[in-house]
């Protein structure tokens, strides 16, 4: 299994508390972190403007220029976003960014990509908020045009949502034009989101990844779904990589498990979130699957990975402030799961 760590960028107050002037300093190092564990096959970022479960004055940082900078902090690691809305930069553009960051990572770019959902930065934004079938229109239309852009080096495309004519991207990215990354399709790409009719038809079309709901019972019904579309399609199943993303809330017992969370909760009303709002949060967390012990942990994805979810993207919220909770995964989860620890243990016996 491959694992994934996102970075806090403040989108949900994870960095609330913390002096801007140091932000940099916390998520450049985070991400030094990463890099230098060969566990840790990606790091990932958000692509939001205002806070969340509310809006809020509190940080938020640009995803795509975290890209940039992440992509110079570090050597090794891979970097994705979880997801870029396709509305909120011309797609043409997009993949230009892409590119160059692409060139500058020396080819360790993932391209995640969605609808967009959270209403409030999109009206905030002057974006609007189409229905979601324009979301979605929008969305393969986009797909479409970065996937030209990268393997042809240039798009045209008169579509519903965007009208592209001859739109240069040059140089094209380092993945897909030489024998590094995947086969020729430049950047790869993450379709994000589960919808059943649309989505995850475009992720059949055009997806090397997906990335949907990581509980069992929904993941394994997904799966199925998209199964279906790429048979639809003539589609291998097997050439998706299926990921998911989870929140994770660890400790040696119960106790400290429920302290982690109590933990939580006190943060978020501490800057602002009501109290009802922080309640319903911290119940999300408490029912998710990666919540207990790193014995109970390993089980749960051992489990998953059965069913056919290969890469787990990690979010643990506490990080910029208590790295112990990461510690105890890379201890005692990640040596359990990956390909890597298993390689090594052969050859030392």
């Amino acid at each position: 299994m491959k694992f994934g760590l996102f970075i806090p960028q403040g989108w949900r107050f994870d960095l609330a508390g913390i002096d801007p002037a140091q932000h940099w300093g916390v998520m450049a190092g985070l991400a030094r972190r990463a890099d230098e564990n060969e566990a840790w096959t990606s790091i990932w970022v958000y692509d939001h403007f205002h806070t969340y479960p509310v809006p809020s004055d509190e940080a938020t940082h640009e995803a795509w220029t975290l890209m940039a900078a992440l992509a110079a902090a570090t050597g090794r690691v891979r970097l994705g976003q979880m997801c870029t809305c396709v509305a909120y930069r011309n797609p043409a553009y997009l993949a230009k960014v892409a590119a160059t960051v692409d060139i500058v990572s020396e080819g360790r770019v993932e391209m995640g990509i969605g609808a967009g959902w959270y209403e409030d930065e999109w009206r905030a934004y002057g974006y609007g908020f189409p229905s979601a079938g324009n979301r979605l229109g929008a969305l393969r239309e986009g797909v479409d045009i970065m996937r030209q852009m990268w393997t042809q080096g240039q798009a045209t495309l008169d579509g519903k949502h965007y009208q592209v004519d001859g739109a240069i991207c040059a140089p094209r990215p380092l993945q897909g034009t030489s024998l590094e990354g995947s086969a020729d399709n430049g950047i790869p790409v993450w379709v994000a989101g589960g919808g059943e009719r649309k989505t995850l038809r475009i992720a059949a079309e055009y997806a090397d990844y997906t990335n949907f709901d990581g509980t069992p019972e929904v993941f394994a019904h997904k799966s199925a779904v998209l199964r279906g579309h790429c048979e639809d399609i003539g589609r291998d199943f097997s050439t998706i990589t299926r990921s998911a993303d989870y929140n994770v809330i660890i400790g040696g017992d119960e106790r400290e498990v429920q302290d982690r969370l109590a933990g939580i909760r006190e943060h978020f009303v501490n800057f602002g979130v009501p109290e009802r709002v922080a309640d319903a949060q911290v119940e999300g967390l408490r029912r998710g699957p990666l919540v207990g012990t790193p014995e109970q942990i390993v089980e749960t994805l051992r489990a998953l990975q059965r069913d056919g979810m290969t890469y787990a993207i990690t979010y643990f919220p506490e990080v910029a402030f208590d790295t112990s909770g990461l510690e105890a995964f890379e201890q005692s989860v990640l040596p359990e799961l990956t390909e890597h620890h298993h390689h090594r243990r052969g050859w030392l016996g």
